[in-house]
């Protein structure tokens, strides 16, 4: 049950995550979390150095959709300025959103990655959807009351993975 919680990737956050590097991958499409991944929860817009990267994505040929727990208001603020496709109140780590997603890139799920920086929605959510996982350290210290209930669990789930060995980066 544990693997399930184990990202294939660990990436300090996503913009070290290049359109080369998922290129050579034979990736053609990226899954992203928002809140804590993209930006911070409480912050409406990208960065100037988010909005490059995604750019970056869109001129290498590589497709992002958003999917976030988050209310249609809330993403759509962040998503639409950037014309990138989004789903809200995914219910992640549900596979329905996951599924939708890989319909909206038309993209076999062999060429997609799920990008985000909770392990239980969105790496638990993206390995049962069998892709390729990366997680990230989460551009905030702070969380939404879900997202607090659910680092309790992550560090639950962290410790034991560290004592059986499936961990392999520093926190």
């Amino acid at each position: 049950m544990y693997r399930f919680f184990v990202p294939n990737e660990y990436k300090n956050k996503v913009t070290d995550i290049t359109p080369e590097m998922l290129l050579k991958r034979g990736v053609r499409g990226v899954i992203t979390d928002l809140d804590n991944t993209l930006i911070e929860w409480d912050r409406p817009d990208a960065t100037p150095m988010l909005t490059d990267w995604l750019t970056s994505l869109k001129n290498a040929g590589i497709q992002v959709v958003v999917v976030s727990n988050n209310n249609e208001e809330r993403v759509r603020k962040f998503a639409r300025p950037l014309g990138i496709p989004f789903i809200h109140k995914a219910r992640k780590p549900m596979g329905k959103a996951f599924k939708k997603a890989l319909q909206i890139m038309d993209v076999p799920k062999d060429e997609v990655v799920m990008i985000g920086d909770q392990m239980m929605t969105d790496v638990f959510g993206g390995n049962l959807k069998g892709l390729h996982t990366i997680l990230v350290i989460p551009v905030a210290q702070s969380d939404g009351f879900v997202t607090r209930f659910n680092r309790l669990l992550e560090r639950r789930i962290m410790k034991r993975l560290k004592e059986k060995g499936h961990v392999t980066w520093e926190d």
